[in-house]
């Protein structure tokens, strides 16, 4: 069986550049899967685990901004933008709203291939760090289990998005908002009850925590230097 380089979800609404960007991935050993919507990609991430999306901007229905910006703390997958535009603001926006890189048409397809590779070469550097160890803990985001002596506790992908932030971002602080945001959930009591999970499965002591701290009793902080 032929081992491809990567699954990328190439999105347009223009049948010609999304044939010619699969032919492109297609001929360099990229596995492709289109999308002419984003409508029509968000149904496809439910179920196939992508690992870099091509998405144009400009499309009907929802645009690829609304879609980045809707869907990238779900699915954790990297995104490309592609715009006809090329307007500072635009590219900032897209960024801002979660994409990984930015590439304005027309565009070198030697160069798409260049920005994908990249994508994925920091996502794999990125993913090194999703295995931690601390104390008597070890958090594997890749496998979604957190090993505790000799005891494991599933994790799931709520938990995951959580700490996945928090490995990555040691001792900031990260307030109900804050995490509302990352999971898309506005319900304070409920982010409250998911902190208090994880802390079942990360402390010794889940009453008086050493790792996942409550500061001020606003703000959560994750201490694992």
């Amino acid at each position: 069986m032929k081992k491809f380089e990567a699954h990328i979800l190439v999105v347009d609404d223009d049948d010609g550049i999304r044939n010619l960007v699969k032919r492109y991935l297609s001929e360099n050993n990229f596995l492709v899967t289109t999308s002419e919507s984003a409508e029509d990609a968000e149904e496809k991430i439910s179920y196939i685990k992508f690992d870099l999306i091509v998405l144009d901007i400009m499309m009907p229905g929802k645009s690829g901004l609304e879609f980045t910006l809707a869907n990238k703390n779900k699915i954790n997958t990297p995104i490309l933008l592609l715009t006809a535009k090329a307007e500072p603001e635009e590219r900032i926006d897209g960024l801002e709203k979660g994409a990984d890189d930015y590439l304005p048409k027309p565009f070198e397809p030697k160069e798409l291939i260049l920005r994908i590779k990249n994508i994925l070469n920091k996502t794999k550097s990125d993913n090194l760090k999703r295995v931690i160890e601390f104390g008597n803990i070890k958090i594997d985001l890749n496998k979604s289990f957190i090993y505790k002596d000799k005891k494991q506790f599933k994790i799931n992908n709520t938990e995951k998005i959580i700490l996945e932030k928090m490995i990555n971002s040691p001792g900031q602080t990260f307030s109900r908002e804050n995490i509302g945001k990352i999971i898309n959930l506005d319900k304070e009591r409920s982010i409250d009850v998911i902190i208090t999970r994880l802390r079942k499965k990360i402390e010794d002591d889940p009453k008086n925590p050493r790792f996942l701290q409550t500061i001020r009793g606003e703000v959560y902080v994750l201490w694992i230097e």
